[in-house]
């Protein structure tokens, strides 16, 4: 038996920040990603916990969430809970600027303007499913399925394209 050297390369290694005033689209570090399912009722209890892991509470559902954190993060989950371990296969990116919202209507049929800052869904991205959470007034986080993630940022340039200064591009 030959001995295996396992490598991980992050797949969007290669991306780079693309950004102007307008619009500004970032490969975030692949960190943790937990996808929780557990009573809805306890979700209080599940952001004090998420809190003090460091990592953010994004609802995916009813009795659904993901914490998400861009370091490897441990926790304890009160019994009534159940974790998976998304970190390997999901992969985090950030699109933000004064045009975000135009820059993505164009890939999705949310209305984005009524989005509130901490609302989170699943959603298609062009052709590509996605997470979909709103950190800021300006700033969206996009979390596809790591075999995706390529493709959405060549969309999300794409997208974005008519917002960026012509000698970034």
């Amino acid at each position: 038996m030959s001995d295996i050297e396992l490598i991980h390369r992050p797949v969007l290694a290669s991306a780079k920040p693309l950004g102007s005033g307008r619009v500004r689209l970032t490969p975030l570090p692949e960190g943790t990603v937990l996808q929780v399912f557990g009573p809805a009722a306890r979700g209080a209890s599940l952001a004090e916990i998420a809190a003090r892991a460091g990592l953010s509470l994004r609802p995916n559902g009813p009795g659904q969430w993901y914490l998400v954190g861009d370091a490897q993060a441990r926790l304890e989950l009160p019994d009534g809970f159940s974790v998976v371990d998304q970190s390997h296969g999901r992969v985090r990116m950030a699109v933000e600027g004064d045009a975000v919202e135009q820059a993505l209507a164009k890939g999705t049929g949310i209305d984005l303007s009524r989005f509130e800052v901490g609302h989170a869904t699943s959603t298609l991205v062009g052709h590509v499913g996605a997470h979909l959470t709103r950190t800021a007034a300006d700033r969206f986080e996009l979390m596809p399925l790591r075999s995706f993630a390529e493709s959405l940022w060549h969309d999300l340039e794409r997208m974005a394209a008519e917002y960026v200064v012509t000698s970034e591009r």
